[in-house]
């Protein structure tokens, strides 16, 4: 066979239609390539919890990127190690209590998979939560006793802006954030230095993969280090411009099984 690929597959935007489902014509394909030796691993801003699902349903067996690298773990191998980057408690509240100023609608903050809100918000329960793990809701700087895992502010419109001047003004040698696309408008907060390029190194370390075997696809801000990284850095033809200019190459959309295309018809894995 061909020397063994890495291959890191975003979520939302990427691997999954709009409909979050993973296309048949590209899971079909990706479980051709494990069968062939070559290792898929999904490198995502979500928490595992609502992630596994989708890792089940490839039925994988390499290590996970959550978070966008602020947890890095094998669900099958505890010898890989759990790689957590958590906030400092303190860097935590203050940035809490900064965004509270700006009179946000909620804040939820993580701490791996348990979750603490602000206020009770049944449209963040049902969509974030899935109503499966545990919750505190109330005054964070009562509630948050451990160092975070990430926050998520869900700002009014008109304060995106101004409240992400003030993060990169403020607390920018501690704290990386990133906008989630719309509807949602939601910041979020992780350590500084902390990426999906991070957590796919260590998982390039575990399979002793070089880079110019690594094939990363991605839509957003969220993968710019990581399509970087890559030695094939892949953009969907639904990504933002942006993302776009930093590819190597442009696939086709989520909608068009973009991943597919790449795998098969571009880099002539199957």
């Amino acid at each position: 066979m061909t020397q063994p690929y890495l291959i890191a597959l975003d979520l939302d935007g990427t691997l999954l239609t709009d409909e979050k489902k993973i296309p048949r014509k590209t899971k079909a394909l990706l479980f051709e390539l494990i069968e062939k030796g070559h290792h898929v691993c999904i490198s995502t801003g979500r928490p595992y919890r609502s992630s596994n699902m989708y890792y089940d349903e490839l039925g994988l067996k390499t290590p996970i990127v959550n978070f966008n690298g602020a947890f890095v773990h094998h669900p099958h191998d505890a010898a890989f190690g759990i790689h957590h980057s958590p906030l400092e408690l303190d860097v935590a509240q203050r940035i809490i209590k900064a965004c509270e100023t700006f009179k946000v609608k909620n804040i939820m903050v993580e701490v791996l998979d348990d979750v603490y809100l602000k206020k009770h918000d049944e449209v963040i329960v049902n969509t974030f939560i899935m109503n499966e793990n545990p919750l505190q809701i109330g005054d964070l700087q009562k509630t948050l006793t451990e160092d975070p895992t990430a926050i998520l502010v869900h700002p009014e419109d008109h304060h995106i802006s101004e409240l992400r001047k003030m993060l990169e003004l403020e607390h920018a040698e501690v704290v990386d954030q990133r906008v989630w696309a719309a509807p949602w408008n939601i910041i979020e907060v992780i350590r500084s230095g902390i990426n999906k390029a991070t957590g796919l190194e260590k998982i390039a370390a575990y399979y002793n993969i070089p880079q110019e075997r690594i094939v990363a696809f991605g839509d957003e801000d969220n993968d710019f280090e990581m399509i970087e990284y890559a030695g094939h850095g892949v953009a969907m033809g639904n990504a933002i411009d942006e993302l776009k200019v930093r590819a190597n190459y442009v696939t086709l959309t989520n909608e068009e099984e973009g991943i597919a295309h790449y795998l098969k018809n571009v880099l002539e894995l199957v």
